[in-house]
């Protein structure tokens, strides 16, 4: 028999970690080489880890919670065939075993139990619950809502019992920050303190992994914007003419966004500088246009993509919007679904957004922020008359791109835009 290492994989471009949502398997459970072994969660999609080998789970190294490094270790397998070389990382003893046995156990279910979602802190803060002493019900001990709601209905509310302790380890808590400070650069942030009341949200899974993108983003690259008015009058009374025989024949809605992001593959065919990429000692200009757009589930962001938009109806682009946007919803996406973006269009406008700079969604070299539109006065031909106006924001990387060809980028997609209507724009 050999021991074999299960390691994080490669679940994206650009991904470099991925957490452990939930184990599939446990101890001594025996799997065949590609079946699912783990659910894994990234900045860009959740995805199920599929195993290496054919064998034996003999120890599972990451808990659930934990954030693996692509090529990290997750997990050790038995397989058939060969002695193991790395048999001696293995507990040599039966009573080795069983003390890692117990401590694993021990570790496992306290981080589960002390991993609190916002809405059982909300239940808890609001009813004055004492989480410390609530045994969960969940998986590895984890406290769920229902938990709370049982003990709200039963009248009987768990209550702090060792405030004095407490107060005693924050009194201290300053004294042994004193001794530890030399050792603190004078550049360090002090960490923020939570206060009586206040809510303590751990930052983990997806939320981790988007600050993390933002920060890169944000430091390597230069970041420039502009911003162009578009009068889409013509396009709204379009598209309000046709909205509701649209639904009735397929299904969906067919909204503004779809008609944006028509106008942006269209412009980006004219201007591929746009469609580029900064690779160190040069610019790779992207041939296929994949637009990333932003999707939102729960609490969650994620940017799937659009395949050759440029190459698809307005139909065509609405239909993968509303099907990406379910995805996401249902927790379904897939590593080939948030693949291969080269620009970025968001629809901030559907918060009521107006103007806004967004960051560039790295190692793209741009982003559009499609605003909200509003109704109001414009002169026109010596007067004043209601137009439909909506704001393009378009934020840039100033190492690959400059004003110039941005402005027309953005002149080009407003004429598009502008020029959409019954005559001569096709949904099909």
């Amino acid at each position: 028999m050999a021991v074999e290492k299960v390691t994080m994989p490669q679940l994206g471009e650009s991904v470099t970690e991925g957490t452990i949502s939930s184990w599939l398997v446990q101890v001594g459970d025996t799997v065949n080489k590609y079946d699912p072994i783990a659910e894994v969660m990234t900045d860009k999609v959740n995805a199920e880890v599929p195993s290496s080998f054919t064998g034996t789970i003999k120890e599972l190294v990451a808990q659930e919670g934990d954030t693996i490094e692509v090529g990290g270790l997750i997990c050790y397998m038995e397989t058939e065939g060969g002695s193991s070389e790395d048999s001696g990382e293995q507990p040599s003893t039966t009573t080795e075993k069983e003390n890692k046995t117990s401590s694993e156990q021990s570790d496992k279910d306290q981080p589960m139990k002390k991993r609190y979602s916002p809405a059982v802190l909300k239940l808890a803060q609001e009813n004055d619950i004492d989480l410390n002493q609530v045994n969960g019900s969940g998986k590895g001990g984890r406290i769920t809502r229902k938990d709370l709601e049982k003990i709200i209905e039963s009248g009987e509310i768990p209550q702090a019992q060792e405030a004095p302790k407490a107060e005693s380890a924050q009194t201290e808590q300053p004294a042994a920050s004193a001794q530890q400070a030399p050792k603190t650069a004078p550049s360090s942030q002090p960490a923020a303190s939570a206060q009586p009341g206040d809510v303590e949200i751990p930052v983990s899974g997806v939320r981790k992994a988007i600050a993390q993108n933002m920060v890169k983003s944000k430091t390597e690259i230069p970041h420039a914007w502009m911003t162009v008015e578009v009068d889409v009058t013509n396009l709204v009374k379009f598209r309000d003419s046709k909205k509701n025989e649209f639904k009735q024949k397929e299904g969906y809605s067919l909204t503004y966004f779809a008609f944006f992001v028509k106008a942006v593959a269209q412009a980006l065919k004219e201007y591929p500088q746009l469609n580029s990429m900064w690779a160190g000692d040069k610019i790779i200009q992207k041939k296929d246009i994949n637009l990333s757009i932003a999707v939102a589930s729960d609490d969650q962001l994620f940017v799937p993509v659009i395949k050759h938009a440029d190459d698809k109806s307005v139909k065509g682009i609405a239909k993968d919007v509303v099907e990406l946007a379910t995805k996401a919803r249902d927790g379904k996406l897939t590593n080939d679904d948030m693949q291969g973006g080269t620009f970025t269009v968001n629809n901030t406008g559907s918060f009521g957004s107006v103007q806004s700079m967004g960051v560039i969604n790295h190692p793209q070299a741009a982003i559009l922020q499609v605003e909200s539109i509003v109704k109001r006065p414009v002169y026109i031909d010596g007067m004043f008359a209601p137009r439909d106006m909506v704001n393009l924001c378009l934020s840039l990387d100033h190492r690959v791109l400059d004003g110039l060809i941005c402005g027309n980028f953005l002149q080009r997609v407003k004429e598009i835009l502008e020029n959409m209507s019954e005559e001569n724009t096709s949904i099909y």
